[in-house]
Protein backbone atom coordinates (compact mmCIF):
# COMPACT_ATOMS: atom_id res chain seq x y z
CA UNK A 1 0.00 0.00 0.00
CA UNK A 2 1.20 3.11 -1.04
CA UNK A 3 2.33 6.03 2.11
CA UNK A 4 0.27 8.54 2.54
CA UNK A 5 2.12 11.99 3.12
CA UNK A 6 0.34 14.94 4.45
CA UNK A 7 2.16 18.71 4.15
CA UNK A 8 0.62 21.43 5.67
CA UNK A 9 2.22 24.39 3.90
CA UNK A 10 2.53 25.69 0.54
CA UNK A 11 5.66 27.37 0.68
CA UNK A 12 9.29 26.76 -0.12
CA UNK A 13 9.62 24.29 2.78
CA UNK A 14 6.29 22.42 1.54
CA UNK A 15 6.93 22.37 -1.84
CA UNK A 16 10.66 21.27 -1.62
CA UNK A 17 9.69 18.41 0.42
CA UNK A 18 6.69 17.75 -2.12
CA UNK A 19 9.28 17.92 -4.97
CA UNK A 20 11.97 15.43 -3.50
CA UNK A 21 9.15 13.07 -2.31
CA UNK A 22 8.11 12.99 -5.94
CA UNK A 23 11.26 12.15 -6.97
CA UNK A 24 12.10 8.85 -4.99
CA UNK A 25 8.50 7.93 -4.51
CA UNK A 26 6.42 7.41 -8.02
CA UNK A 27 3.42 6.22 -5.68
CA UNK A 28 2.79 8.07 -2.47
CA UNK A 29 -0.23 10.10 -2.30
CA UNK A 30 0.96 13.64 -1.72
CA UNK A 31 -1.85 16.39 -0.22
CA UNK A 32 -0.84 19.86 0.81
CA UNK A 33 -2.69 21.97 2.37
CA UNK A 34 -2.55 25.92 2.56
CA UNK A 35 -5.11 28.32 4.34
CA UNK A 36 -4.63 30.76 1.54
CA UNK A 37 -6.19 31.09 -2.40
CA UNK A 38 -3.51 30.47 -4.33
CA UNK A 39 -0.34 28.31 -5.52
CA UNK A 40 3.15 28.76 -4.38
CA UNK A 41 4.66 32.21 -4.91
CA UNK A 42 7.90 33.67 -3.65
CA UNK A 43 7.31 35.69 -0.37
CA UNK A 44 10.24 37.28 -0.80
CA UNK A 45 9.32 39.32 -3.75
CA UNK A 46 6.36 41.07 -2.43
CA UNK A 47 7.86 44.03 -1.70
CA UNK A 48 8.98 44.42 -5.77
CA UNK A 49 4.91 43.76 -6.33
CA UNK A 50 4.06 46.13 -3.50
CA UNK A 51 6.95 49.13 -5.46
CA UNK A 52 5.54 48.24 -8.49
CA UNK A 53 8.55 46.73 -9.91
CA UNK A 54 6.73 43.71 -10.97
CA UNK A 55 3.10 42.18 -11.54
CA UNK A 56 1.39 40.18 -10.03
CA UNK A 57 2.33 36.45 -11.91
CA UNK A 58 6.52 37.20 -11.22
CA UNK A 59 5.51 36.08 -7.53
CA UNK A 60 4.83 32.56 -9.22
CA UNK A 61 7.07 30.03 -7.82
CA UNK A 62 5.34 26.92 -9.28
CA UNK A 63 2.66 27.01 -11.83
CA UNK A 64 -0.83 25.07 -11.42
CA UNK A 65 0.53 22.75 -13.85
CA UNK A 66 3.06 22.26 -11.40
CA UNK A 67 0.92 19.85 -9.29
CA UNK A 68 -0.81 17.78 -12.05
CA UNK A 69 2.17 16.80 -13.25
CA UNK A 70 3.52 15.66 -9.70
CA UNK A 71 0.40 14.06 -8.89
CA UNK A 72 -0.11 16.77 -5.60
CA UNK A 73 -3.26 17.36 -4.73
CA UNK A 74 -3.40 20.72 -3.61
CA UNK A 75 -6.16 21.59 -1.03
CA UNK A 76 -7.08 25.45 -0.64
CA UNK A 77 -8.47 27.66 1.84
CA UNK A 78 -8.38 24.83 4.15
CA UNK A 79 -6.95 26.23 7.76
CA UNK A 80 -5.57 22.71 9.73
CA UNK A 81 -6.23 23.83 14.08
CA UNK A 82 -5.61 20.77 15.37
CA UNK A 83 -2.97 17.08 15.52
CA UNK A 84 -4.20 13.80 16.66
CA UNK A 85 -0.79 12.13 15.93
CA UNK A 86 -2.07 9.16 17.93
CA UNK A 87 -4.71 8.49 15.52
CA UNK A 88 -2.10 10.39 13.09
CA UNK A 89 -4.96 12.67 12.02
CA UNK A 90 -5.36 16.54 11.33
CA UNK A 91 -8.68 18.25 11.35
CA UNK A 92 -9.25 21.70 9.68
CA UNK A 93 -11.15 24.43 11.36
CA UNK A 94 -14.22 23.14 9.13
CA UNK A 95 -14.07 20.19 10.87
CA UNK A 96 -13.03 17.79 7.73
CA UNK A 97 -10.45 15.58 9.25
CA UNK A 98 -8.09 14.10 6.89
CA UNK A 99 -5.27 10.61 7.97
CA UNK A 100 -1.88 10.36 7.26
CA UNK A 101 1.32 8.33 7.57
CA UNK A 102 3.51 10.80 7.59
CA UNK A 103 2.45 14.47 8.35
CA UNK A 104 5.27 17.33 7.71
CA UNK A 105 4.95 20.59 9.41
CA UNK A 106 6.02 23.39 6.50
CA UNK A 107 3.22 26.03 8.01
CA UNK A 108 5.79 28.63 8.52
CA UNK A 109 5.57 31.96 10.64
CA UNK A 110 3.31 34.97 10.87
CA UNK A 111 3.66 38.99 11.45
CA UNK A 112 3.88 39.40 15.09
CA UNK A 113 0.71 41.81 15.51
CA UNK A 114 1.28 43.98 18.68
CA UNK A 115 -1.73 44.16 21.42
CA UNK A 116 -2.28 48.18 21.13
CA UNK A 117 -5.46 49.93 20.73
CA UNK A 118 -6.50 50.37 17.12
CA UNK A 119 -4.83 47.42 16.00
CA UNK A 120 -7.68 46.11 14.51
CA UNK A 121 -8.71 49.08 12.44
CA UNK A 122 -8.61 48.92 8.84
CA UNK A 123 -5.80 50.23 6.72
CA UNK A 124 -3.28 48.51 9.35
CA UNK A 125 -1.47 45.45 8.14
CA UNK A 126 1.21 42.91 8.45
CA UNK A 127 3.49 42.41 5.29
CA UNK A 128 3.93 38.40 4.98
CA UNK A 129 1.45 37.54 2.37
CA UNK A 130 -0.22 38.43 -1.07
CA UNK A 131 -2.91 39.45 0.40
CA UNK A 132 -1.31 41.96 2.26
CA UNK A 133 0.37 43.38 -0.28
CA UNK A 134 -2.63 43.78 -3.06
CA UNK A 135 -4.86 45.26 0.30
CA UNK A 136 -2.38 47.61 0.49
CA UNK A 137 -1.97 48.62 -3.63
CA UNK A 138 -5.59 48.88 -2.33
CA UNK A 139 -5.55 51.87 -0.62
CA UNK A 140 -2.78 53.79 -2.54
CA UNK A 141 -4.89 56.00 -4.53
CA UNK A 142 -6.56 57.64 -1.68
CA UNK A 143 -3.55 57.53 0.63
CA UNK A 144 -0.40 60.00 0.93
CA UNK A 145 1.04 58.80 4.18
CA UNK A 146 2.09 55.45 5.43
CA UNK A 147 3.50 54.66 9.09
CA UNK A 148 5.83 51.46 9.11
CA UNK A 149 6.20 50.37 12.68
CA UNK A 150 9.39 48.73 13.05
CA UNK A 151 12.43 49.08 11.34
CA UNK A 152 13.77 45.48 10.31
CA UNK A 153 13.55 43.97 6.82
CA UNK A 154 10.22 43.59 7.09
CA UNK A 155 9.75 47.05 7.85
CA UNK A 156 12.50 48.74 5.92
CA UNK A 157 11.40 46.72 2.56
CA UNK A 158 7.74 48.43 3.16
CA UNK A 159 8.78 51.51 3.60
CA UNK A 160 11.32 51.33 0.39
CA UNK A 161 8.27 50.20 -1.95
CA UNK A 162 5.39 52.58 -0.99
CA UNK A 163 8.44 55.77 -0.94
CA UNK A 164 8.97 54.73 -4.61
CA UNK A 165 5.42 54.62 -4.90
CA UNK A 166 5.09 58.34 -3.98
CA UNK A 167 3.97 58.23 -0.67
CA UNK A 168 5.62 60.33 2.45
CA UNK A 169 6.94 57.47 4.59
CA UNK A 170 7.76 57.72 8.30
CA UNK A 171 9.47 54.44 9.94
CA UNK A 172 8.87 54.41 14.01
CA UNK A 173 11.80 51.99 15.33
CA UNK A 174 11.49 51.15 19.08
CA UNK A 175 15.53 50.68 19.05
CA UNK A 176 18.04 52.65 19.17
CA UNK A 177 18.77 51.58 15.10
CA UNK A 178 17.46 50.31 12.08
CA UNK A 179 17.98 46.19 11.36
CA UNK A 180 18.74 46.06 14.95
CA UNK A 181 19.16 41.81 14.43
CA UNK A 182 21.35 42.33 11.37
CA UNK A 183 23.54 45.19 11.85
CA UNK A 184 25.46 47.02 14.83
CA UNK A 185 25.69 50.50 15.63
CA UNK A 186 27.98 51.56 13.04
CA UNK A 187 27.00 50.63 10.43
CA UNK A 188 23.69 51.09 10.95
CA UNK A 189 24.13 54.83 10.97
CA UNK A 190 25.33 54.41 7.61
CA UNK A 191 22.05 52.83 6.60
CA UNK A 192 19.73 55.14 8.38
CA UNK A 193 21.86 58.22 6.30
CA UNK A 194 20.90 56.12 3.69
CA UNK A 195 17.36 56.15 3.93
CA UNK A 196 16.58 59.73 5.56
CA UNK A 197 18.89 60.89 2.65
CA UNK A 198 16.19 59.47 -0.16
CA UNK A 199 13.53 60.62 2.11
CA UNK A 200 12.39 57.93 3.83
CA UNK A 201 11.72 59.53 7.58
CA UNK A 202 12.83 57.25 10.42
CA UNK A 203 12.06 57.86 14.13
CA UNK A 204 14.31 55.79 16.43
CA UNK A 205 13.73 55.28 20.12
CA UNK A 206 9.90 55.46 20.26
CA UNK A 207 7.13 53.09 19.13
CA UNK A 208 3.37 53.76 18.25
CA UNK A 209 1.08 53.21 21.16
CA UNK A 210 -1.92 54.12 19.59
CA UNK A 211 -3.87 53.54 16.25
CA UNK A 212 -6.33 56.50 15.52
CA UNK A 213 -9.54 56.69 13.17
CA UNK A 214 -13.26 56.13 13.02
CA UNK A 215 -12.90 52.74 11.56
CA UNK A 216 -10.15 53.63 9.12
CA UNK A 217 -6.64 54.55 10.23
CA UNK A 218 -5.90 58.28 10.21
CA UNK A 219 -3.22 58.59 11.90
CA UNK A 220 -0.95 57.21 14.97
CA UNK A 221 0.23 58.55 18.23
CA UNK A 222 3.34 57.78 19.70
CA UNK A 223 4.69 56.90 23.13
CA UNK A 224 6.64 60.22 23.38
CA UNK A 225 2.71 61.82 22.69
CA UNK A 226 3.48 62.77 19.21
CA UNK A 227 0.57 62.22 16.33
CA UNK A 228 1.41 61.25 12.65
CA UNK A 229 -1.54 61.56 10.29
CA UNK A 230 -1.31 58.49 7.63
CA UNK A 231 -3.79 56.67 5.89
CA UNK A 232 -1.85 52.98 5.67
CA UNK A 233 0.05 51.57 8.97
CA UNK A 234 2.43 48.19 8.25
CA UNK A 235 3.49 46.35 11.17
CA UNK A 236 7.15 45.19 10.13
CA UNK A 237 7.72 43.80 13.70
CA UNK A 238 9.19 40.33 12.87
CA UNK A 239 7.80 37.18 12.71
CA UNK A 240 6.84 34.03 14.57
CA UNK A 241 7.08 30.69 13.66
CA UNK A 242 3.01 29.05 13.78
CA UNK A 243 3.43 27.04 16.52
CA UNK A 244 -0.13 27.22 18.07
CA UNK A 245 -1.35 24.43 15.73
CA UNK A 246 1.27 22.27 17.87
CA UNK A 247 0.58 24.19 21.43
CA UNK A 248 -1.67 20.93 22.28
CA UNK A 249 0.17 18.09 21.44
CA UNK A 250 3.34 16.44 23.06
CA UNK A 251 5.20 17.81 19.99
CA UNK A 252 7.97 19.36 21.45
CA UNK A 253 8.90 23.62 21.10
CA UNK A 254 10.91 26.59 21.80
CA UNK A 255 11.28 29.18 19.46
CA UNK A 256 9.94 27.26 17.30
CA UNK A 257 9.32 23.61 17.07
CA UNK A 258 12.22 21.45 17.43
CA UNK A 259 14.00 18.81 14.87
CA UNK A 260 16.86 16.33 15.01
CA UNK A 261 19.48 16.45 12.58
CA UNK A 262 16.66 14.29 10.01
CA UNK A 263 14.42 17.11 10.91
CA UNK A 264 12.28 15.26 12.90
CA UNK A 265 9.95 16.31 15.40
CA UNK A 266 9.97 14.15 18.94
CA UNK A 267 6.89 11.89 17.66
CA UNK A 268 7.40 9.20 15.30
CA UNK A 269 6.44 10.41 11.33
CA UNK A 270 5.62 13.93 12.09
CA UNK A 271 8.50 15.80 10.20
CA UNK A 272 8.89 20.03 10.00
CA UNK A 273 10.53 22.31 7.71
CA UNK A 274 10.99 25.76 7.20
CA UNK A 275 10.00 28.70 8.99
CA UNK A 276 8.35 27.00 11.94
CA UNK A 277 11.32 24.17 12.40
CA UNK A 278 14.09 24.94 15.20
CA UNK A 279 17.00 23.09 14.08
CA UNK A 280 21.20 23.37 14.93
CA UNK A 281 22.68 26.80 13.76
CA UNK A 282 26.30 26.75 12.87
CA UNK A 283 27.45 30.14 14.20
CA UNK A 284 26.01 29.84 17.60
CA UNK A 285 26.37 26.15 17.82
CA UNK A 286 23.10 25.54 19.61
CA UNK A 287 19.22 25.70 18.18
CA UNK A 288 17.68 28.35 16.30
CA UNK A 289 14.69 29.17 13.68
CA UNK A 290 16.41 30.30 10.41
CA UNK A 291 13.24 31.79 8.31
CA UNK A 292 15.12 32.14 4.63
CA UNK A 293 13.89 30.78 1.94
CA UNK A 294 16.78 28.70 0.78
CA UNK A 295 17.37 27.16 4.25
CA UNK A 296 13.74 25.98 3.84
CA UNK A 297 14.25 24.80 0.62
CA UNK A 298 17.69 22.73 1.74
CA UNK A 299 14.83 21.63 4.59
CA UNK A 300 12.40 20.14 2.64
CA UNK A 301 14.74 18.09 0.79
CA UNK A 302 15.70 16.49 3.92
CA UNK A 303 12.41 16.18 4.63
CA UNK A 304 11.42 14.58 1.35
CA UNK A 305 14.36 11.94 1.42
CA UNK A 306 14.18 10.53 4.91
CA UNK A 307 9.98 9.64 4.37
CA UNK A 308 11.63 8.16 1.01
CA UNK A 309 13.89 6.09 3.53
CA UNK A 310 17.27 7.97 2.59
CA UNK A 311 18.24 8.60 5.90
CA UNK A 312 19.99 11.99 5.42
CA UNK A 313 21.40 14.49 7.65
CA UNK A 314 20.75 18.07 7.78
CA UNK A 315 23.81 20.06 8.74
CA UNK A 316 22.49 22.92 9.89
CA UNK A 317 22.09 26.30 8.56
CA UNK A 318 23.40 29.92 9.19
CA UNK A 319 21.61 33.07 10.03
CA UNK A 320 21.85 35.39 7.01
CA UNK A 321 20.24 38.21 5.54
CA UNK A 322 20.78 40.71 2.34
CA UNK A 323 18.86 43.91 1.14
CA UNK A 324 20.01 46.44 -1.42
CA UNK A 325 18.26 50.37 -0.99
CA UNK A 326 18.88 53.24 -3.21
CA UNK A 327 22.48 51.28 -4.47
CA UNK A 328 23.49 50.51 -1.35
CA UNK A 329 24.08 46.71 -0.74
CA UNK A 330 24.23 45.43 2.81
CA UNK A 331 24.87 41.47 4.00
CA UNK A 332 25.05 39.79 7.87
CA UNK A 333 26.32 36.09 8.38
CA UNK A 334 26.01 34.61 11.49
CA UNK A 335 26.32 36.40 14.74
CA UNK A 336 26.53 40.04 14.10
CA UNK A 337 25.73 41.37 17.51
CA UNK A 338 27.24 39.05 20.72
CA UNK A 339 26.62 39.60 24.35
CA UNK A 340 30.01 37.32 25.01
CA UNK A 341 33.48 39.09 24.07
CA UNK A 342 34.28 38.16 20.62
CA UNK A 343 37.28 39.18 18.85
CA UNK A 344 36.54 42.08 15.87
CA UNK A 345 38.11 43.05 13.06
CA UNK A 346 36.52 46.21 11.28
CA UNK A 347 37.66 48.44 8.12
CA UNK A 348 35.71 51.50 7.22
CA UNK A 349 35.98 53.42 3.85
CA UNK A 350 33.54 56.40 4.69
CA UNK A 351 34.98 58.01 0.59
CA UNK A 352 33.65 54.80 -1.11
CA UNK A 353 30.71 54.32 1.88
CA UNK A 354 31.84 50.89 2.49
CA UNK A 355 32.36 49.29 5.80
CA UNK A 356 33.19 45.25 6.86
CA UNK A 357 33.34 43.69 10.21
CA UNK A 358 34.36 40.05 11.18
CA UNK A 359 33.54 38.48 14.66
CA UNK A 360 35.87 35.77 15.91
CA UNK A 361 35.49 32.60 18.98
CA UNK A 362 39.12 30.93 19.17
CA UNK A 363 40.38 31.59 15.52
CA UNK A 364 37.10 30.50 14.13
CA UNK A 365 35.16 33.02 12.12
CA UNK A 366 31.40 32.97 12.93
CA UNK A 367 30.02 36.36 11.87
CA UNK A 368 30.11 39.36 9.55
CA UNK A 369 28.92 42.39 8.21
CA UNK A 370 29.59 43.88 5.00
CA UNK A 371 27.98 47.05 3.99
CA UNK A 372 28.62 48.61 0.83
CA UNK A 373 31.11 46.16 -1.14
CA UNK A 374 30.02 42.67 -0.38
CA UNK A 375 32.12 40.79 -3.03
CA UNK A 376 33.52 37.15 -1.52
CA UNK A 377 30.54 36.94 1.11
CA UNK A 378 30.26 33.50 -0.01
CA UNK A 379 33.66 32.74 1.30
CA UNK A 380 33.31 34.02 4.37
CA UNK A 381 30.15 32.24 4.93
CA UNK A 382 32.08 29.06 3.78
CA UNK A 383 34.65 29.64 6.27
CA UNK A 384 31.86 30.42 9.28
CA UNK A 385 30.37 26.97 8.12
CA UNK A 386 33.23 24.86 7.63
CA UNK A 387 34.59 26.30 10.97
CA UNK A 388 37.93 26.93 9.40
CA UNK A 389 41.06 27.86 11.91
CA UNK A 390 42.19 31.33 10.35
CA UNK A 391 44.57 32.14 12.28
CA UNK A 392 47.41 32.04 9.45
CA UNK A 393 44.86 34.75 7.16
CA UNK A 394 43.72 36.66 9.59
CA UNK A 395 45.89 39.71 9.01
CA UNK A 396 44.26 39.55 4.83
CA UNK A 397 40.56 38.75 5.74
CA UNK A 398 39.77 42.29 5.63
CA UNK A 399 42.79 43.66 2.57
CA UNK A 400 40.56 44.98 -1.01
CA UNK A 401 41.72 42.07 -2.89
CA UNK A 402 40.80 38.91 -0.36
CA UNK A 403 39.35 35.97 -2.11
CA UNK A 404 38.78 32.43 -2.33
CA UNK A 405 42.59 31.74 -3.44
CA UNK A 406 43.69 33.08 -0.15
CA UNK A 407 41.77 30.10 1.63
CA UNK A 408 43.63 27.43 -0.59
CA UNK A 409 46.40 26.70 1.85
CA UNK A 410 43.90 26.09 4.66
CA UNK A 411 42.22 23.42 2.75
CA UNK A 412 44.59 21.52 1.22
CA UNK A 413 43.10 18.45 2.62
CA UNK A 414 39.51 19.59 2.33
CA UNK A 415 37.08 19.55 -0.38
CA UNK A 416 35.58 22.68 0.40
CA UNK A 417 33.27 24.68 -2.63
CA UNK A 418 32.59 28.30 -2.48
CA UNK A 419 29.80 30.26 -3.91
Amino acid sequence: MSKKIVIIGNSAAGISTAETLRKFDKDCTIAVFTDENYGCYSRCLLSYLLAGDIPEEKLIYRKEEFYAENKIELIRNKKIIRIDHKKKRIVAEDKTQFEYDFLVLANGASSKMPEIKGIQKNGVFGFRTIEDAKNILKLLPVSDTACIMGGGLIGLKAAYSLKKRGLEVKVVVKSPQVLSQMLDEKSAKFFKQRLTENGIDIITGSEVAEILGNGDVKAVRLDIGKVIACQIVIVGKGVSPNIKLVKDTEIKTKQGILTNEYMLTNIPEIYAAGDIAETFDVSINETSVNALWPVAVEQGKVVGSNISGQNLKYDGSIGMNSVEFFGLPVISLGITRSKEPLEELTRQDAKNQTYKKLLIRNNLLVGAILFGRINNSGVFLNLIREKIDISRIKDKLLNPGFAYPHTIELNQERDITYV
